[in-house]
């Protein structure tokens, strides 16, 4: 990233990022005083930006909190639970170390860091990377504005296994499936840099003139709620250390075998612990690779196999951070251009009684309900609930990814935002839209006993195991004797299954049509006809989402804006409501076949100056379009060359030339939804954007 005089740090050779962040770290000023500015990085071990700090000299640790910046995505209740509690636990460990770890409630992150260092006296200010756009559009300003004032502002990797503009195929381009990509991340020449070690003790910083802010993460109305997820979750990077051990000692071995079951912990339950920085990705992949070489060494193949799994699926988390990184506005549009002419239902009915695990199918009933009482779900059963979101109710996938992002105590954008676009059909190496898994034969998959549903669904719980996953073919007789009466304590199903693929293949020839009138009327060069979709808006989120319960306290907002509503993060009542809005009706049943997949590949024509400004801008409103189009058109050199600026060697991309799409998955290969430690698929955008031009090395 371009900044006045600092130096960047070097991107080139075959040294991983983090190792070359390490041997780059100036000494030559050791009683030199450095801020290090914690985001989703709440760790003391492996930290290269901590360890940049301590090595410097003086250390002034700093988290800042300013959710109103995110945004749509302001973090939910039990995020932000999580979070409460993680800082506490590093602040403890810093202090053990010598230092307290200042906070700061803000709404200008920028301004707010400009400040400490002004207050603090700091010539240093070292941070680690994020991926997501608002994050590399913020962390581009901030370093072009404290470089020009003589701080040196330096960024290291901690949250991947290799940097984005690190893997490329024999083109020097990004690929577009997930395959290829880790693959080659598994040929690298060179492993991920091992993790480093705490620091013994840290010299702090003349912080008088820098007291902490009180944060508060929770009010009075949710603190009950919060009570509850203490009994089942340890926030902080010891326990996460503790977690990875007990995983990869323990359920690591039968995770091939396991990991399908929904009524039992399977999986890891590491990606809270990921999310937050808790645990770096790199002591995951070598506590795991070494597991690996040792059951290889014994001959284990099911060992063999549960590793490679299990490092797949944190494979796709790195896919997550690539993808979003290439392709920035992901959160926002569809990655392939078909599904934007899709007639999504808009329906906050049909919403309403998916999250409150009223729909009349007892799998995703049941974990709608987990969902909400423990922030968590098994990925099988995220692959269930957002299938059935988008399949069969057909609402718009930005809801689902939002309620998500809501609830989940590992809500991570990039991972979310990916997770549903594959459940969508958008990406090339994703589901094909028209697939429909039906929550019945679903349940037997993944629930063959039907504990998992008795659990969660208490009013089932004395129904036989042969109709546990479907009550509505069970005899009256046996409903009568399990104490259930379908329509009132119970709910009949909200669409039948051979509706919805009725309906779904009507959508879908109507999706066709449109996307090629669309193309014809660009290709004939007319004014008629319906134009880029991408001048179509996204669907907005429902305008009231709440559960029939009284609302949070709402924080102040500044320059006077709307206060942001919290409600749909409160417990949801049973009670039903009439629709609040229906914009489609049900379609009839003698439609046309769906014209073939066809989805387009990567076009390799981009027109930079006005599509790809207008989407960021669209998915970054808050900030100056100058900044944008500055970072994002800084320089002009062809592909796959070297350019030196700011004192290092710095990557500089064109956009890469037409891709084809890839096969899709295996079925049994399906990836967790909304997990960042799960299995997420993704595509190359619609629009390549040049957004490596912003790295954050740069």
């Amino acid at each position: 990233m371009p900044g006045g005089s600092s130096p960047a740090v070097a991107v080139h050779g075959q040294q991983s990022s983090s190792s070359r962040s390490s041997s780059n770290i100036s000494s030559s000023s050791s009683s030199s005083r450095s801020i290090v500015w914690f985001r989703r990085d709440l760790r003391v071990e492996d930290n290269p930006a901590l360890a940049a700090g301590v090595r410097s000299g003086e250390v002034v640790a700093v988290f800042i909190w300013a959710p109103e910046e995110e945004g749509p995505f302001y973090p939910g209740r039990v995020s932000r639970w999580w979070l409460s509690q993680s800082l506490h636990h590093l602040d403890s460990s810093l202090r053990s170390l010598g230092t307290p770890l200042i906070t700061k409630r803000s709404f200008d992150t920028a301004s707010t860091l400009i400040d400490i260092v002004h207050s603090t006296g700091a010539s240093n200010l070292f941070f680690n990377h994020l991926y997501d756009p608002l994050s590399l559009v913020r962390d581009h300003r901030l370093k072009e504005s404290l470089s020009a004032q003589g701080v040196t502002v330096r960024s290291f990797n901690a949250d991947l296994l290799y940097e984005p503009w690190e893997v490329n195929d024999e083109n020097q381009c990004p690929f577009t499936t997930f395959a290829p990509f880790w693959n080659k991340c598994l040929s690298m020449p060179y492993d991920p840099a091992a993790p480093l070690l705490p620091p013994k003790r840290i010299s702090s910083g003349d912080v008088s003139k820098c007291p902490s802010d009180t944060l508060v993460f929770e009010d009075e109305l949710e603190k009950a709620s919060n009570a509850l997820l203490a009994r089942a979750w340890s926030p902080g990077w010891r326990n996460a250390d503790k977690a990875l051990m007990t995983f990869v000692n323990g359920p690591l071995i039968e995770y091939s075998v396991n990991r399908k079951k929904a009524d039992s912990a399977t999986t890891s339950l590491l990606s809270p612990h990921l999310h937050f920085g808790e645990v770096s990705v790199r002591k995951v992949f070598h506590l795991v690779r070494m597991k690996q070489l040792v059951w290889s060494n014994e001959g284990n193949k099911a060992g063999e196999e549960s590793v490679n799994l299990f490092l797949k699926s944190i494979g796709l988390r790195e896919y997550s951070r690539y993808l979003s990184f290439n392709h920035p506005c992901s959160h926002e549009r569809p990655l392939l251009t078909h599904l934007r002419f899709f007639p999504w239902v808009v329906d906050e009915n049909y919403f309403k009684s998916w999250r409150q695990g009223r729909t009349g199918y007892p799998l995703v009933d049941a974990g709608m309900r987990e969902l909400w009482a423990t922030g968590w779900l098994h990925d099988r059963i995220r692959v269930v609930v957002s299938s059935f979101f988008v399949k069969v109710l057909q609402l718009p996938w930005r809801w689902g990814m939002k309620y998500f992002w809501d609830t989940l105590l590992d809500a991570d954008l990039e991972s979310d935002a990916l997770g549903w676009q594959y459940i969508s059909g958008t990406l090339p190496d994703g589901r094909d839209f028209d697939r429909i898994d039906n929550p019945q034969f679903e349940g037997y998959k993944f629930d063959p006993n039907g504990e998992y549903v008795r659990r969660w669904l208490p009013e089932l719980a004395r129904l036989p195991t042969e109709w546990i996953h479907h009550p509505w073919n069970a005899p009256e007789s046996v409903l009568q004797a399990a104490g259930i009466e379908l329509g009132s304590n119970y709910p009949l199903p909200i669409v039948e299954i051979s509706a919805a693929k009725t309906r779904l293949q009507e959508a879908l020839t109507e999706m066709w049509q449109l996307e090629a009138a669309s193309r014809a009327v660009m290709e004939n060069g007319t004014e008629e006809g319906l134009g880029d979709s991408s001048d179509v808006p996204p669907i907005d989120f429902p305008q009231e989402s709440d559960m029939e319960i009284d609302r949070e306290h709402e924080l102040p907002r500044i320059n006077n804006t709307a206060v942001r509503r919290h409600a749909d993060q409160m417990v949801p009542s049973m009670t039903t409501t009439s629709s609040l809005i229906r914009v489609e009706e049900e379609v009839s049943i003698d439609a046309g076949n769906v014209a073939e997949d066809s989805r387009p590949e990567v076009p390799s024509n981009i027109n930079f100056e006005a599509d790809t400004q207008r989407e960021v801008a669209q998915a970054l409103p808050q900030f100056n379009p100058d900044i944008l189009r500055n970072a994002l058109h800084s320089t002009a050199e062809s592909a796959s060359t070297w350019t030196e600026r700011d004192g290092g060697l710095v990557p500089v991309w064109s956009p890469p030339p037409t891709s084809s799409r890839s096969e899709h998955y295996p079925d049994d290969d399906d990836p967790g939804i909304g997990n960042s430690g799960y299995l997420q698929r993704h595509s190359q955008s619609h629009q390549m954007i040049n957004w490596r031009q912003l790295s954050p090395s740069m």
